[in-house]
């Protein structure tokens, strides 16, 4: 009983004293959320990623309320991710070539400030390399990069059946997606169609 406890014991102590991974988080507009989650939930390394409303005036939105534009949101992505498998700059690669960089207006089908490609920085570095991918795109292209990098504010999780919309519902979410035109529009853009 004795030796059964003891090892017991050491395992406890083995799962225990285990490094728990190292979280951080990104936060990323690029229109629809819908068609956010789907390029970012598949990577090595990401935990989560959620739809949501950030960068506005009103504390707990909701979707009609972010959807009628008067309350400074955008829809958004929060993503959560170990640094360790995968770095902040490979998410911001994976961000650009989901979003059209040079629609001020919105994206794709989806017009108003609520659907403006955004990057919500965490922290300094953040901040660096959004300001710095940024300017990559803009010297590629040789255009003006429409896409603010803002300082991070509360994010407020969108209801339940926005969340992995395009798991529960997929032919809604393709047919929505193909007559937005945004697949088209990022093949346009960036050459290749992104996975989704």
């Amino acid at each position: 009983m004795n030796r059964i406890l003891l090892s017991l014991a050491a395992l406890m102590f083995l799962f225990a004293a285990a490094p728990q991974p190292r979280r951080a988080t990104a936060t990323f507009a690029g229109g629809c959320f819908w068609c956010m989650e789907p390029p970012f939930e598949h990577l090595k390394g990401v935990f989560s990623v959620t739809s949501g409303y950030t960068g506005g005036r009103v504390d707990r939105p909701t979707y009609d309320q972010v959807s009628e534009g008067f309350t400074g949101h955008r829809e958004a992505v929060e993503i959560v991710y170990d640094p360790a498998q995968i770095s902040y700059q490979q998410l911001l690669n994976v961000y650009w070539h989901n979003v059209d960089p040079f629609d001020q207006s919105g994206q794709f089908c989806d017009k108003g400030g609520q659907y403006r490609a955004a990057i919500f920085v965490h922290d300094a570095e953040q901040r660096r390399l959004a300001e710095a991918s940024k300017q990559a795109v803009g010297v590629r292209f040789h255009r003006d990069v429409f896409a603010d990098v803002l300082p991070a504010g509360p994010f407020y999780r969108a209801e339940e059946y926005h969340q992995h919309y395009y798991k529960k519902n997929p032919l809604r979410y393709k047919f929505y997606r193909f007559n937005c035109g945004r697949d088209q529009r990022l093949k346009d853009v960036w050459g290749a169609a992104p996975e989704h």
